[in-house]
């Protein structure tokens, strides 16, 4: 099946001009300012007219709950496992599966086996070994084995730091598990990030700090996300991606949490640009399935949210209409940055040769329709492509 999508205003996500792009089963064959192919009578061509529409990468999720997380109000908070639809409506056709803070009945092995039904559903999806806790409870028996030997574990977390819900981990244990992931990494050809829950504590990033000031581990080595939890973070943050570190921004979030000092994605996204943060170092996640507890000063759970993949793009469609960055800026952090730290060579960029995931959106930033590997799965803002259970 051969698909032609001519006439679009094509982001890369820089800004390439208008262009015709062909294509071919499941990757990008070529991209031209115009491609003629014989009529689709003589071959199996399907040919789409973007004329007006703006066709950017797929957008990549990296870190959602695949299975459904939560429980800090006991077993009925337990939150749903995500549906095929929910992220391709979104725009999503990359996920990333983590475990959070239960690491006892959301296990390595579910979560593996949601990503390969994700997958046989038709988006692309990995998973990071572990939860909150410390040790990690790995799928092998050992972080470098999961990395070396299971294809679809690329990193470690989300380890929790800073939280009263984490396992309060020391300095030498999370460089332990990190040396570990950067051997895996290496050895395996993988990111081998550790991904890094940052709680509301005044302890921030410290933590971290301390593990490279004290060995040779780079600061790169650490993934940091909920930067923007609250203000006293966001501005540790700041400091922290100063030094060269990475940062992620969570994008599903409660009135109530803004109101008491969460930063906004769109804005946050401002705020890191103007004091020099290189775009490059940044990212959105959503937490999509994940809860948003809220807690009361003796750390007692008072409400409860679930976290949505819808939000991901919509604080990168905010942050162009509301804040004024360029499109081709906003996108980056949903596209070639998450692939480029993560290490989704085939993800991230419309190029030859990369996998055919692509979003074409109207002047208004809506999502029209949607591509995973060449499969059309969105059309006219609806999903033509349904989950198993769906």
């Amino acid at each position: 099946m051969l698909t032609l999508i001519k006439n679009g205003e094509v982001y890369a996500p820089d800004y390439i001009g208008k262009k015709d792009l062909l294509l071919t089963h499941d990757k990008i064959g070529f991209i031209e300012d115009e491609i003629t192919l014989l009529p689709s009578s003589f071959v199996n061509m399907k040919v789409i007219d973007a004329s007006g529409l703006k066709v950017v990468p797929g957008f990549i999720d990296s870190h959602v709950h695949i299975t459904g997380g939560g429980g800090e109000g006991s077993y009925k908070t337990r939150t749903p496992e995500i549906q095929l639809s929910q992220a391709t409506t979104a725009g999503i056709t990359t996920l990333v599966g983590v475990i959070g803070t239960d690491g006892t009945t959301r296990t390595m092995p579910n979560l593996l086996a949601k990503a390969r039904a994700l997958e046989e559903e038709g988006i692309t999806c990995y998973v990071h070994t572990g939860s909150y806790q410390v040790p990690v409870k790995t799928l092998t028996g050992k972080i470098e084995d999961d990395l070396i030997l299971i294809d679809k574990i690329i990193g470690v977390g989300e380890i929790a730091i800073s939280d009263h819900r984490s396992s309060q981990p020391t300095v030498e244990e999370i460089a332990k598990l990190a040396s570990a992931a950067r051997i895996g990494g290496m050895l395996s050809g993988k990111a081998g990030i550790v991904n890094i829950h940052v709680g509301d504590s005044l302890q921030h990033l410290d933590l971290l700090l301390d593990v490279v000031s004290s060995t040779d581990l780079p600061i790169r080595q650490f993934y940091p996300t909920h930067i923007n939890r609250n203000p006293h973070l966001f501005e540790a943050g700041i400091q922290y991606a100063l030094q060269g570190g990475w940062v992620d921004f969570t994008t599903s979030t409660i009135p109530k949490f803004l109101e008491e000092g969460e930063v906004k994605c769109s804005t946050g996204l401002k705020r890191m640009l103007e004091a020099s943060v290189p775009i490059e170092q940044i990212t959105f996640t959503s937490d999509g399935q994940a809860s948003l507890p809220d807690f009361d000063q003796h750390g007692e759970m008072i409400g409860l949210k679930i976290g949505n993949v819808s939000t991901l793009f919509q604080e990168v469609k905010q942050a162009v209409q509301q804040e004024n960055i360029d499109l081709s800026t906003a996108l980056k952090v949903i596209t070639s940055n998450p692939a480029r730290i993560l290490k989704l060579q085939q993800k991230g960029e419309i190029k030859i040769g990369k996998d055919a995931d692509l979003v074409l959106l109207d002047e208004q930033l809506t999502i029209q329709s949607v591509w995973a590997r060449g499969k059309q799965m969105v059309e006219n803002g609806e999903a033509i492509v349904k989950g198993t259970f769906e």
